[in-house]
């Protein structure tokens, strides 16, 4: 198919669209262009030539940018909690109105497909029970929440000639081109190399589902080329109900790694953001899909990383591969907008 990806200059547009052009997919990409300056490590086994990328606003995209195109992977947002929370007000206007009128344009474009990266933070607080796709959400951040909106916006979109399928990924782990250090696993793991200390503000309590970006993109996939009628509307936990960890069992998994590194808890938190949450649709009804790596094999995974590209605190440090920190000194520095616009 020809594809148009959102946020191939992101952590998972950066690992999805090369995984995709390899199976024969024509990919062209659309980014804003926030993280461009950050690449952990280079791998060129694995990336063919990268796609064409248009830098460009999601808020401003136009009817001609979806022309030809068969399918939309729409990834690009602000990306998490933190950043979110910097400025409410402009995250609702990027994550949810921004990502609603994409799905408007594609639509009136032709665009037979429309696959949008949700998240699992929309179950914000559970009871401690397994949650699925049917579950009541309780999202508890503006992040979360336009998550939640788009899919209430969008869904009533799909059609027979419009299909439009909604992924909520667990939280994200793995080693990517664009990387992210302000995600739990990888943040720890980096700590563990960097320090040999993981000293956790809170009691590590809460419960957090997690996924390998490798298998985003294989739910991904699977959804691109799944019978339409098989994912049109339709919502999936991207994960493995075995990867539902506490906080401190995530920890204690990257000291075990990273040899002589010491985990040191904190009081509870006043955060209550906590979810357990079940997968078993996306095992039974997704054709294709297995969700192949573990929490341990990631943390492992990380650490090869780290050895092989002679990993340092500086590099754990640098701007692009915080989120926060990134947007942050665009904005001091007069690059951005009050509205996160280029200038």
């Amino acid at each position: 198919m020809k594809l148009l990806v959102t946020g191939t200059e992101g952590y998972i547009g950066s690992r999805l669209a090369p995984y995709l052009m390899l199976l024969g997919h024509e990919v062209v990409g659309l980014d804003t262009g926030f993280y461009r300056e950050g690449c952990l490590y280079q791998d060129p086994k694995k990336i063919p030539q990268l796609p064409m990328t248009r830098i460009k606003d999601l808020r401003h995209a136009q009817p001609a940018d979806f022309a030809g195109f068969e399918a939309v992977v729409h990834l690009a947002e602000l990306s998490n909690d933190p950043l979110g929370e910097n400025r409410p007000e402009v995250t609702y206007r990027i994550n949810h109105e921004g990502s609603v009128h994409l799905a408007r344009l594609a639509k009136a474009a032709g665009v037979r497909r429309f696959v949008y990266a949700s998240s699992c933070s929309v179950y914000g607080v559970g009871s401690g029970e397994f949650l699925n796709e049917t579950s009541p959400i309780n999202p508890q951040t503006a992040y979360a929440k336009c998550k939640a909106l788009v899919e209430r916006d969008v869904r009533p979109m799909a059609a027979s000639d419009f299909c439009v399928t909604f992924l909520r990924n667990a939280t994200a782990f793995g080693p990517s081109p664009r990387m992210r250090f302000d995600i739990v696993i990888n943040d720890l793991c980096a700590l563990a190399w960097t320090t040999k200390r993981i000293a956790m503000t809170s009691d590590g309590s809460p419960w957090r589902p997690l996924v390998h970006i490798e298998d985003i993109c294989s739910a991904i996939r699977c959804v691109l080329e799944a019978p339409i009628e098989t994912v049109n509307g339709e919502i999936f936990n991207v994960g493995r109900n075995s990867e539902n960890y506490r906080v401190r069992e995530i920890a204690q998994l990257v000291a075990d790694a990273f040899k002589g590194c010491e985990v040191t808890t904190g009081p509870a938190s006043a955060d209550n953001r906590s979810y357990r949450v079940s997968f078993d649709k996306i095992a039974s009804q997704l054709p294709g899909f297995e969700c192949r790596w573990s929490v341990r094999e990631g943390v492992e995974e990380l650490h090869a990383l780290f050895e092989r590209i002679d990993f340092t605190q500086e590099m754990y440090q640098a701007r692009p591969f915080t989120r926060l920190k990134q947007l942050k000194y665009l904005s001091r520095t007069n690059q951005l907008d009050e509205e996160f616009f280029w200038r």
